[in-house]
């Protein structure tokens, strides 16, 4: 089963994909706007990485096709809480795939199969301060809301930066996405 927005495709990851996430984990432009301490990773890593993916986990991890099937990135429901009806949602897109409503099409899309099709109620992520455009991507266009911040919470490039949380619930979601008529409309 695929998860799709308007432009987008989730899928599995498979083993094809291993040769651009190495390049993506090891891609210190790309990692200084995640989360989390990056280490450099080896084929190895990869491999066993993948290995430990199923799809029974409570850490779900996905690769991102754009329309013509090239792979941009990669997007995530980790930590799913099946009790409380929460996870955690994260996502990367390459250089050449960012401002093209990518982003904004993987949230969309990966928070109408959160919502409406596994029942979650609540999704959040974080994100380093610096991160503005990950940031107007959640809040401006997403319709996700700033519910915290950690101060000085990460350590890059010889400073201190704030962990901003933002979250959204299925209700929010369904409010924005009418607001917008995301799924009405063929394209943005």
């Amino acid at each position: 089963m695929n998860i799709f927005g308007k432009r987008i495709n989730l899928r599995a990851i498979e083993p094809a994909d291993l040769p651009s996430f190495k390049l993506w984990a090891n891609d210190p432009e790309i990692q200084r706007l995640l989360g989390g301490f990056q280490f450099p990773t080896s084929d190895a890593d990869h491999r066993s990485w993948l290995e430990s993916l199923n799809c029974s986990s409570l850490n779900q991890r996905f690769a991102i096709e754009s329309e013509s099937c090239v792979l941009i990135g990669s997007a995530n429901l980790v930590s799913i809480d099946w009790k409380n009806r929460t996870a955690f949602h994260g996502m990367m897109l390459t250089e050449s795939a960012r401002g093209k409503g990518y982003g904004m099409d993987t949230i969309m899309g990966l928070m109408r199969f959160a919502f409406d099709e596994l029942g979650l109620e609540h999704l959040d992520t974080d994100i380093i301060e610096y991160n503005e455009a990950s940031l107007q991507t959640y809040t401006e266009r997403c319709g996700w809301e700033v519910q915290g911040v950690k101060p000085n919470w990460y350590f890059r490039e010889g400073r201190r930066w704030n962990k901003i949380i933002v979250g959204i619930s299925a209700n929010e979601y369904r409010a924005h996405a009418a607001s917008l008529g995301y799924w009405e409309n063929k394209k943005f």
